[in-house]
């Protein structure tokens, strides 16, 4: 049976991957590792990107919602697995039955683990999360001391085991930025009170990406691997993917579905917010803002086409884009490579997220799902198994 052409592809590499966690594992070579997978493991594959990543030497996973965490287990990873990102009514006793790591940040949160571990007879593994300044999720210092002694009782009462004491940095990304020793002392400070209330973490972790790669002082027991994982720099302004040893795993294309001549003066797409200057040549990519194509870079998203690189044409449409190509005239079907590594000369998320004024995380994660994923350099020992 011949196989259709794909219309665009994004190409998956999972030895990139494995090498990243070897990389991040040397620097932070006391603490374990966990790789967050959440959002599709940021657009890449939640489950081919989960199992390497394990294989590699990862210890832990982390995932947003309870059905990321839960879909881990129905396919038959094993692994240690924290899901932070919970909602009245969520589906804890699943999570409990699961043997999935929760994470608390409230008493009424706590109310509800310590009911769903009754119905379903079993001990919950609960992580407590102090708001140590980020503002998001987490419990404020002033309520530490009562959500403390409620866990404590709750311990007492076989409901639950605390597991692990977390917290997440708000400017990690900018190295010196003064927020990050106050939330660093306030960490200090929420796991001190604890220990001293009775509390015995297994685990305590406040660094992410970022932080991984630029404070060591700041691992503890466990990190938490997000973006770098996927071979994007979570810190640009210090340094590239490269720089830290690290290879993206994405590479965004497609083939031209037409390449046509047009006379000067021809508006190109919505609006004709671009008019060709002179006779041209121009190339039409199937990819648009439905796929995940920011519409921000309208005019000026690169693209790797024949050797060269060009801008979007004008407006990023629902499902297409044009490029122009400056009179030269690549066959139909011809490669047009979004992003890469950018050791071929293509661009990279990084380039994307200048041109669209936004950050490398979502250029990736935004890739819908009508975009093939294809995955190379996949060892044997990522297919799945009941670890």
């Amino acid at each position: 049976m011949t196989e259709t052409p794909m219309r665009a592809r994004a190409e998956i590499d999972l030895a990139a991957l494995r090498a990243n966690v070897h990389a991040l594992r040397a620097r932070a070579p006391r603490a374990r590792l966990m790789a967050v997978v959440k959002a599709d493991a940021y657009g890449h594959g939640m489950l081919p990107c989960a199992r390497a990543a394990l294989r590699a030497g990862a210890d832990w996973l982390g995932t947003a919602t309870p059905q990321e965490a839960l879909a881990l287990r129905a396919a038959g990873i094993g692994a240690r697995l924290l899901c932070w990102l919970w909602t009245p009514g969520g589906p804890w006793r699943a999570a409990i039955e699961a043997d999935i790591d929760v994470s608390v940040s409230a008493i009424w949160a706590l109310d509800e683990v310590c009911a769903a571990a009754q119905q379903s007879g079993r001990t919950a593994r609960v992580q407590l999360k102090a708001d140590t300044g980020l503002g998001r999720g987490g419990c404020q210092p002033a309520d530490w001391p009562e959500l403390i002694g409620a866990a404590l009782a709750a311990e007492a009462g076989g409901l639950v085991k605390v597991t692990g004491l977390w917290s997440h940095y708000a400017c990690a990304d900018e190295p010196g930025h003064p927020s990050i020793a106050a939330q660093t002392a306030r960490f200090d400070e929420a796991i001190d009170y604890a220990e001293k209330a009775g509390i015995q973490p297994e685990v305590r972790h406040i660094a992410n990406s970022p932080a991984v790669l630029t404070l060591p002082d700041a691992q503890y027991d466990l990190v938490r691997t997000g973006v770098a994982l996927y071979g994007i720099s979570p810190v640009p302004q210090v340094g590239s993917a490269a720089d830290f040893g690290l290879r993206p795993v994405m590479t965004l294309s497609a083939g031209l579905s037409l390449v046509k001549h047009v006379p000067a003066g021809h508006g190109v797409s919505y609006g004709h917010n671009y008019v060709t200057s002179a006779e041209t040549t121009l190339g039409l990519v199937p990819l648009g803002y439905a796929d995940g194509i920011p519409r921000h870079a309208s005019g000026r998203g690169p693209v790797l086409v024949d050797g060269a690189w060009r801008r979007v044409a004008g407006r990023v449409a629902m499902d297409q884009f044009v490029v122009d190509l400056g009179g030269d005239e690549p066959a139909p079907g011809a490669q047009a490579v979004l992003f890469g590594p950018g050791d071929r000369g293509e661009p990279t998320a990084e380039d994307w997220a200048v041109a669209a004024d936004t950050i490398a995380y979502e250029i990736v994660t935004r890739i819908g799902a009508r975009v093939d994923r294809v995955y190379v350099h996949e060892d044997l020992d990522d297919q799945p198994d009941d670890q």
